[in-house]
Parts: structure tokens; sequence; C-alpha cells
């Protein structure tokens, strides 16, 4: 009790698990443990068991940067995207680097994929550079990789979802009435099958389980949900389209997870002489640059991404730069764009 107690008072001092704290808790030296870690073989195996097990208890990581730079601010930023290829996360991601530039900070990208397998490596490799601080797309983390970051004492900004228990500070929406929004809206203009084409990433699945269970609280029939592999594209869109019709031939309106997925739904749809929105309404999500100018113009969710982006940069600033947060939960909120295809 008396070593916990200890480390977490030198985690408030400090901001981060120490290698000091590290060797107390395995009752080693400093040096000890310095060597089990990056010369593991001029220190015996015991040693090296108490030292890891000290380390998995603590969520340590090694920092890498020279001793001398480890106490001044790098002005480097870190931010962590489920993918670099699919264009929703691009304008979150160009406002926080702009905001972060003009206050003399870089930003590092990162890509962790959607089943987050890669996330916890990506991590140890940002938080041993020491960043000052981490953006994060999401907050569906291991144990592991929430540890780790609570253990650095890293600035962390988490963006595009909401939670009332961020690992510190958070910027987004709430994926559930996103969902909810989309059925009521679709509910009062007539549309009575409804149906999805899905991402199998976390929040997408969200949207679309509050989207199915609003639906039903309606009384509408149950909503067919097609899952499709993330990140979404156009062509996945038509074969979503095509699966739900199997299933639903009577849909009469189509919630997708991403604007691609909408706009593949409307060229399979177009494809099979179905009438858009006549016979069978679409709604997106993202509002993206091509969403307006479609023919008929998409409905779609628009988030305010550049928002997100700009308010994540003030956080991780005004946190390097030693200035208090008071409020570190921001709900950025989101707006349904009505146009043509809905």
């Amino acid at each position: 009790m008396a070593d916990s107690e200890g480390t977490r008072r030198t985690r408030r001092g400090s901001g981060g698990v120490t290698l000091h704290d590290v060797a107390k808790l395995a009752g080693v030296a400093p040096i000890t443990a310095s060597r089990a870690l990056n010369s593991p073989a001029q220190v015996s195996a015991e040693v090296r068991q108490k030292v890891g097990e000290a380390v998995a208890r603590t969520g340590y990581v090694p920092n890498l940067l020279a001793g001398g730079l480890a106490s001044r601010r790098s002005r480097l930023v870190a931010a962590v995207v489920p993918t670099i290829s699919g264009p929703v996360f691009l304008e979150t991601v160009q406002a926080l680097t702009e905001s972060l530039a003009e206050r003399g900070y870089q930003l590092m990208l990162g890509q962790a994929g959607y089943t987050g397998s890669r996330e916890d490596a990506l991590l140890e490799a940002i938080i041993g550079r020491r960043p000052d601080g981490i953006v994060l797309t999401g907050i569906l983390h291991s144990i592991e990789g929430r540890k780790r970051l609570l253990a650095a004492g890293i600035p962390v900004v988490e963006t595009w979802d909401l939670t009332p228990t961020p690992i510190d500070m958070l910027v987004g929406f709430s994926h559930v009435e996103v969902g909810r929004s989309v059925a009521e809206y679709l509910h009062r203009k007539g549309r009575r099958q409804l149906g999805a084409v899905c991402g199998d990433d976390e929040r997408a699945k969200r949207r679309s389980w509050a989207f199915q269970a609003t639906a039903a609280t309606l009384g509408l029939p149950e909503v067919p949900i097609v899952a499709v592999p993330a990140p979404t594209t156009l062509r996945l869109g038509r074969e979503g389209l095509a699966t739900l019709l199997e299933t639903q031939p009577a849909v009469d309106a189509v919630f997708c997870s991403s604007d691609l997925l909408a706009l593949g739904v409307m060229t399979e749809a177009r494809a099979r002489g179905i009438r858009v929105p006549e016979q069978l309404a679409v709604v997106g999500f993202g509002d993206l640059d091509f969403a307006a100018d479609l023919d008929p113009a998409l409905t779609t969710v628009h988030i305010k991404a550049g928002a997100i982006g700009r308010q994540a940069a003030q956080f991780i600033i005004d946190r390097a730069e030693g200035r208090a947060v008071p409020q570190r939960v921001v709900d950025i909120g989101y707006s349904i764009i009505e146009r043509t295809s809905a």
C-alpha cells in the first residue's frame, strides 16, 4: 500500500510514472532498473522479472528522448486516426495541423486501423517520444493502452466520440444521438421500411444500432443492418444495397454510415432503376465535399470536423503551457443537412 501511495504522489508531482517509481516498486536501484530495460543481458533473470512486473503494474513506457531533452517541451503533438485513406477525418487533421502550427507546434500522424490491433504498439512508440500531447480518434482503447496513457502524464484529447469518463480531455459528439435523430427524421418524412448499410467499426455500429432501436420505439418493422468492412467505399455501398434488397425488397429508406457508402447505394439504385428519393430515400454521414453536388444531392449528417481539430489543439496547447482547462469535455454536436435524396 505504501509503495502504491508513493507512486501516486510522485505521479501527481511530475505528471507521469518515472523510472524511479518502477525501481522502487521492483525493489532495485534506478540504475539497475535502467539496465534491465535497456541492457537486459547485464542483469539477472530475477531482476528482469521484477522490473518487468513493475512496468506492467504502472504502465511505464521508457522515455526515448535524451536525458537533457526529457524535461523540456518537444513542441510535437501526435494524432492517431483509424485511416488516412478515407476523407472523413481529413478536415479535423488539417484544422489540428494549422492550429498547432500557428503556436509553433508540429503534428505527427499515426494510422491505427479500425480493429484496434495496432493501436497499443503505436501508442507505446508515441509515448516513448514524449510529445506535448496526444490526440486520439474515438474512445475505445484497450485496458493496456489506457493504462499507459494515464501513466505517461501526457495531455490526451479523445475526439469524434462522447463519454462522461474520458482519459483526460474530449471533444466530439454522440453517435447514439446521431442514429436516433436520423431514424426520427426519416419517420417524419413518411418512410416506414428502413434499412442501414454500416461499416463494421464501433462508432458506425453504435449509430446503426441506435437507428434500429429508435425505429422499433416508433413502431416500425425491424430494421435490417448490412455490415461492410471499414474503411468504407463506393463499391461496398453498391454491394450493401444489393444485399439489403435481398432481405428487405420493400425498403424505402437507407441510412449509411458514410457518404461514400451512400454514394454507392445511390449508384446501385440507379443501376437497378430504383428512383431516389421517390422510391428510396438515402441518408449519409460526414457531409463530404461531393455530397451537395450529387444528383440528387445527398441528405447527410454534418459534423463540425474542423471545430473538433481546433478545440483539440487548444486543449493540448493550454495544458502544455501550464494553463488550466476547466471544461474538459466539449460536445461539438451535429446536424442533419436536408437535401434531395431524402
